[in-house]
Order: C-alpha cells, then structure tokens, then sequence
C-alpha cells in the first residue's frame, strides 16, 4: 500500500481532518517531544519563493525532530534533463520519507506522488490546491468559535487563480461551514458555484452576516490587465476598510493568507479592527504542519 500523502484537503475525512486540527491544538499548547520524527529525513523542495511557508515547515519538521535537507530549485536536476520520476527514486534511495514540495505548476505533487515512496506534501502549487493553508486558516476558525460546523464564510477576490481559496472551500465544506464566494465575474465565474457554496458579487449586502472573512491576494503576477482592468475598480468594490469592517456583525473575524496588498484588498486601518487575526493565522502554520508530519509519518495517537 503506498504511503499516504496530503496533496490536498480532499485527501482526508472530516474525522481526520478534526483530528489534525485537534492535534494542531494540542501541539500549539504543549509542544511534543522531539523524537516524534526521530531518525525520519525531510526534503523541502521549493520552486517558488516562499516565506511563511516555507519558514513554519522548516520550524515543523524541527520540533519534531526530523532530518531536514533544503534543496533549493538551482540545486536539483531537474534542470538537467532529470524526470520527476528521477528525482523521486534517487530521493527515496538516499533514505527521504518526506518530500514537502511547492511549484508552479499545477499537478506537480501529484506526479511527484505517483513515483516517491514515501510521504508527499504539497505545499501549494500553482493555481490548484494549498492544504495546510487552509488547515491552519480552519484552526484559526476553530480557536475563535470552538467549531466550525454552521459558520458562514466568505472568501472574496481572486478565487479564479487562488489555491488557497480551492483547499478552503474543501475542508470548509467538510466540516459543515456555510461556504459563500465573492468577487467579479472575471475572477470569480458563475459556474464556481457548487452544492454548499454560493456567489455573491455585492460584498456590502452580506457583509452583517458573516463570522468569517478571508480575504485573497490579487496575483498581480498571474493575472492578465484583460481579466482584471482596474485595481480601482477592484477596490472600490471589494477593498476591506473601516466602513466595511464596521459592519461585520459583533464577533466576526477578518483573515488573508497573506502577503496582502494595502490598499487592494485592504487598507491599512483594518490591521487595528478588533477582529483581525493575520497574526494568529501565522501563528497557527507550525503547530498544523507538525500534526501533518506526525500523522502521516506516525498515524493516529493511539
């Protein structure tokens, strides 16, 4: 049987996603001892840049006490002619249990998976899936409410190009959240629309219904002027600011998985609304990305 690898939320029930996120919480409290991944070696090979990512993985696999390798994307083969499949087998013969893995290219984790041995984990690539993303934004959620089941809430902007907004709608829908979709046509199409997932194209009308709003990165780098004209008009109709804020009905929280674009997606007075949890999503990366190593590696606690 092949090992099990998270190449997105999809991969996993709602039991065992309640279990991550449960363990995730465990660890944020108490941290575990060391040798949970004692004697395990961990690749982490990133093909685009990354900072929060890349950083909490790196803090992850040490807390657990993993081996971990970097492999910059000028230091593997692949450049030489060298297949995924290549590098997955001389991987696995040096010993690699984990490849967690990030690339531009949308699938590349999976056919990474398809020859690797081991444990694959996606850590985002292109415009498909981010799972632990959005694992750390449900845990997010579920330290504020103590659930997450019955929540509404919204994601709003760039949910075309966005794998966070994929993974987070998958594991938002698992664990019964009222999934709403917000944006312009262009980047949000009327066929988006799925069974527990609705559009709304005015961000104002439900805005006091809402406990939850993520708020997406405009991928300036990934957009062409012809699907996205106008940033003012973006803004103008989309932009988080202290009026939109002040009327999130009481006890609402405002996330972004950041890096955001003040003054596009928000501007710089939300960072002082009372709800505001950036730093807390942040926070939340490395506890999540322990309990994926451990419960992939290790299984369930018994």
């Amino acid at each position: 049987m092949p090992a099990r690898s998270l190449l997105d939320l999809d991969d996993f029930t709602s039991d065992e996603l309640t279990y991550l996120l449960n363990r995730a919480d465990a660890f944020d409290r108490r941290p575990p001892s060391r040798n949970l991944l004692a004697g395990i070696t961990v690749v982490n090979l990133f093909f685009e840049a990354s900072t929060r990512t890349f950083v909490s993985f790196a803090i992850a696999e040490s807390r657990v006490g993993a081996d971990v390798v970097a492999l910059p994307p000028g230091s593997s083969s692949l450049g030489k002619g060298e297949t995924i499949a290549d590098t997955a087998i001389t991987l696995a013969a040096m010993g690699v249990r984990v490849i967690v893995t990030r690339h531009p290219e949308s699938g590349f984790p999976y056919r990474l998976a398809e020859t690797f041995e081991g444990h694959v984990i996606n850590a985002g690539d292109g415009r498909h899936a981010h799972p632990t993303q959005a694992l750390l934004d449900l845990l997010t959620l579920k330290a504020e409410f103590g659930r997450i089941e019955g929540l509404r809430v919204a994601l709003v902007g760039d949910i075309l190009h966005s794998r966070v907004a994929r993974s987070n709608v998958i594991g938002l829908k698992l664990l019964g959240a009222d999934v709403v979709l917000v944006g312009p046509p262009t980047l949000l199409p009327d066929a988006m629309a799925c069974d527990g997932v609705t559009i709304e194209r005015d961000l104002d009308a439900i805005l006091p219904t809402l406990d939850a709003l993520v708020l997406l990165r405009i991928q300036r780098e990934r957009i062409a002027a012809a699907v996205l004209p106008s940033l003012e008009d973006y803004a103008r109709n989309y932009r988080l600011d202290a009026r939109r804020a002040g009327r999130l009905k009481r006890g609402a929280i405002v996330m972004h998985p950041g890096p955001y674009n003040r003054g596009i997606e928000l501007t710089q007075d939300v960072f002082a609304f009372e709800g505001w949890r950036y730093a807390q999503q942040v926070s939340h990366g490395v506890p999540v990305r322990m309990a994926v190593l451990d419960f992939l590696v290790n299984g369930r606690e018994k």
